[in-house]
């Protein structure tokens, strides 16, 4: 049968004003593919992935994600901060009410139940209504799905989400900014999506309440991270906004993967949050990320690429609907992948920064104060697509490297990560996988083979052997030296054709740093102030 035997889901529809005859519940991959195909929203590729197109947004809209401040996110969300967008439960109820009637109004929905957080301790049940069944599936491959037997015991899920991308507000009477929307109520335990098939609005919610939850009640860290362990139990974790490499760099074949996007950090160790994992594609190839190639495959979602020309080989060169192209997939298309996803303390931490200025080294090491400025800081250029109008790389500050999705204060996030650093001894470093020898459109994008090998060095213990140099403005430890890389690019002036100009552009981009930590100053204490770049040499 297509459909679990389990008549519950529609009555609990009923009780959040969904009435639908044809509930389709807890379908197969498969089956939600060929569903797709029926109503002609996708197509599959060569390897029998099912690609389709997202629509009007191939990003996040930031500005149209809201929190309802209510009794719960009143006293706790940093309402001061640009991305949490406050608004009112009498709004709310009247747009969930609205998207409730929609999709009560259509032919049929679908419906999984599933969960978020692989460690037991801190699972939260959730219930998808999706209008589609290919966003469906997106949910199927993201989080983690219960057993039948947990099925069948009854499900009561302790979050909705209710998706969608056919219903538009009317921003005069329904109290938005515009059509589209997504909106967390704390209270009333939803996530409601209107007006976008963007399905990265779907796992960034839900990442969203859970770095409202964990933190406040569970004394958890969430983190915007990807995680990896080696053979002998060490963790690493890759910290860093989409596009500056947290799904590939630790898709590691010598490494177990842990999580490639979300994780917590408690008493025991490293969790992730999903059950999937949501990889840019652009430039996707077998020779660059294998992991990452061979998941495209029967059960995969392609988002928003193209076909070369009289075949349906994807074209992964070709960004002419979105440089943000993506493919989601369960964790187990990655062959080395860790199930149940959690395991130890982390060993060595690493800041991705995609540094459009190409100023920073390929690799540094961090101080304690350097890192917890770094990490507050949470510098990075937005990487063409992510968000929808960003069409280039622009620079931007984005605390904990993940502000969108932080609703709780930068410095509750911060604290917890710089005591469980202390505590664990953690090595921390931060790396470029932007510009080198130039800026955007000067330079060259430093090489991931470059990269790897870095990182390799640190995790292994290389790093600690090589002999290191300081860089101007940031003072930055670098290593002169490192296997299987040009010595040349460690330093980042040296590789600058003129070095004057690398100094013009390196104190404009200190001057950047300090004009964006004034907010933080009076919060953190003398050794991470004393951490700030230089304005002049």
């Amino acid at each position: 049968m297509e459909v679990i035997a389990i008549p519950k889901p529609v009555a609990l529809l009923k009780s959040i004003g969904i009435k639908v005859n044809d509930i389709h519940y807890q379908l197969s991959p498969e089956i939600l593919t060929k569903h797709t195909l029926n109503l002609n929203q996708g197509v599959l590729d060569s390897h029998g992935a099912l690609c389709v197109n997202t629509g009007k947004f191939t990003g996040r809209n930031p500005q149209d994600k809201y929190l309802v401040e209510d009794d719960i996110t009143k006293s706790i969300v940093d309402w001061k901060g640009s991305f949490n967008n406050p608004i009112s439960e009498s709004v709310f109820k009247k747009l969930k009410e609205k998207v409730a009637n929609y999709l009560s109004s259509k032919n049929e929905v679908w419906v999984r139940d599933c969960i978020a957080c692989a460690n037991p301790q801190h699972q939260l049940k959730i219930r998808v209504v999706n209008e589609d069944p290919w966003s469906n599936l997106f949910a199927y491959n993201m989080f983690i799905t219960p057993s039948d037997e947990a099925l069948e015991k009854g499900f009561n899920p302790d979050w909705h989400i209710l998706q969608a991308p056919g219903f538009l507000a009317d921003p005069i009477t329904d109290g938005v900014r515009s059509p589209h929307f997504a909106i967390i109520s704390a209270k009333h335990k939803m996530i409601i999506i209107g007006g976008t098939g963007y399905t990265g609005e779907i796992k960034k919610g839900i990442f969203t309440v859970l770095n409202l939850l964990l933190p406040s009640q569970d004394n958890v860290l969430s983190m915007h991270c990807s995680a990896n362990v080696g053979t002998e139990g060490d963790v690493a974790l890759f910290f860093g906004l989409s596009g500056t490499g947290k799904t590939t760099l630790s898709a590691d074949p010598n490494r177990q993967l842990i999580g490639d996007d979300e994780h917590g950090w408690d008493a025991e160790g490293i969790f992730n949050f999903e059950g999937g994992c949501y990889a840019k594609c652009i430039g996707l190839s077998k020779e660059k990320e294998p992991e990452i190639y061979a998941a495209v495959k029967p059960g995969a979602l392609l988002e928003n690429i193209t076909f070369k020309e009289g075949t349906n080989e994807v074209d992964f060169n070709n960004g002419s609907i979105t440089e943000n192209t993506r493919v989601s997939y369960p964790l187990s298309y990655i062959n080395n992948a860790l199930i149940p996803s959690y395991a130890g303390h982390p060993k060595n931490i690493f800041f991705l920064t995609c540094d459009a200025n190409g100023v920073l080294p390929p690799i540094s090491r961090l101080t304690p104060g350097q890192a917890m400025y770094q990490f507050i800081s949470g510098y990075t250029a937005k990487v063409a697509g992510t968000e929808h109008g960003v069409t280039e790389p622009k620079s931007t500050f984005s605390t904990c490297f993940g502000a969108p999705f932080m609703p709780l204060h930068p410095g509750k996030y911060a604290k917890m990560l710089g005591e469980l650093m202390r505590k664990h001894k953690v090595n921390v470093w931060l790396v470029n996988t932007g510009w080198i020898g130039g800026s955007y459109g000067i330079g060259n994008r430093i090489s991931l083979k470059y990269t790897r090998s870095l990182i390799t060095a640190a995790l292994n213990g290389d790093l600690d052997k090589e002999e290191y140099g300081i860089t101007k403005f940031f003072r930055l430890s670098y290593p002169k030296t490192c296997p299987n890389v040009p010595s040349e690019i460690l330093n980042p002036r040296d590789a600058w054709p003129k070095p004057e100009e690398f100094d013009t552009k390196a104190a404009d981009l200190a001057a950047q740093y300090i004009k964006n930590f004034h907010k933080f100053e009076s919060e953190v204490d003398e050794e991470i102030k004393k951490s700030a770049p230089l304005t002049q040499i």
